[in-house]
């Protein structure tokens, strides 16, 4: 998949969540929906684009993509990744 058709996804998927008043339950939504619904391969290439530098990724997804980043390190610390 095209990383700037994740991009538009991811920032798609903040848009609805900019609504929330609580931004971070507005994070953890998106990487909810991210974690639940995306596919493994598409969630380690958006992963892989923020730790480049995550060019496109508007605030919100990029704190989202970030929370799963660390959670991915976590897993792979843990042996559990």
């Amino acid at each position: 998949m095209n990383i700037e058709n994740l991009v538009k996804m991811a920032n798609d998927i903040g848009n609805f969540f900019n609504a929330e008043p609580d931004r971070s339950v507005a994070i953890h939504g998106i990487a909810d929906h991210i974690r639940r619904f995306w596919d493994p391969r598409m969630r380690k290439a958006i992963i892989a684009h923020h730790r480049e530098g995550g060019i496109g990724l508007s605030e919100l997804p990029r704190a989202a993509v970030a929370e799963l980043a660390d959670e991915t390190v976590s897993l792979k610390e843990s042996g559990d990744g």
